[in-house]
């Protein structure tokens, strides 16, 4: 049987933060914007909590109906925002006032954000520990890419390690050639997917609308 995703709202809250707090806890970007465990421990939810918030308003969350794995995306269109440059101050005021990093890795990678074109931004995936490997982040991301192929819509993501990055090229991502490096901390590629050619159920090309 195929992975069951369904559309996460707000009454999935508490467990989508838990899930997130869970599965990026030793990721190596987490461990930069909280170095010390205990203070990760303590401020990395209200973080992912945070993350969560800008998804519901930007964009959309999916989750498998297990609840073992999320997917957190923004719809994002063309042009500059003109609250980018305030986001992250608000970001680290609301999360954790005394940690600049925490403002410092949203405004890094606001500067690498495409504007050109408007896309389907995957801001974060999370998969619960003990359940990594079973396919459950490629069947998040499949079905948001089959859409995108359908209504020729673009997408866009940050690889935090070889291993995602290996996936999201095998899933038609590329890099854009500009890797984000994080001051005395892990490096992020940027990579940017066009939308591919789709069959209908007829077996003929589809159209764009």
């Amino acid at each position: 049987m195929g992975v069951v995703i369904r559309r996460a709202g707000e009454s999935d809250r508490a467990d989508v933060v838990r899930l997130l707090d869970e599965a990026f806890q030793d990721d190596p970007v987490s461990g930069w914007v909280f170095p010390g465990d205990e203070h990760r421990r303590r401020r990395h939810g209200a973080l992912m909590e945070a993350f969560l918030d800008l998804a519901l308003n930007q964009g959309f969350v999916d989750i498998t109906q297990d609840g073992a794995a999320v997917a957190l995306w923004w719809s994002v269109p063309a042009g500059e925002d003109e609250d980018a440059e305030e986001g992250p101050a608000q970001l680290r005021a609301a999360v954790d006032p005394d940690n600049a990093r925490v403002e410092e890795i949203g405004r890094i990678t606001g500067e690498a954000h495409p504007t050109d074109r408007p896309h389907q931004y995957l801001h974060m995936i999370g998969v619960r520990p003990g359940r990594q490997g079973e396919g459950l982040g490629t069947a998040l991301i499949e079905a948001v890419l089959e859409r995108c192929d359908r209504e020729g819509l673009h997408a866009y993501l940050e690889a935090s390690n070889s291993r995602s990055r290996a996936l999201y090229t095998r899933l038609g991502f590329h890099f854009t050639g500009n890797a984000i490096d994080l001051p005395d901390g892990p490096q992020l590629w940027p990579m940017w997917r066009e939308p591919r050619p789709f069959v209908t159920a007829s077996g003929g090309p589809g159209e764009f609308a």
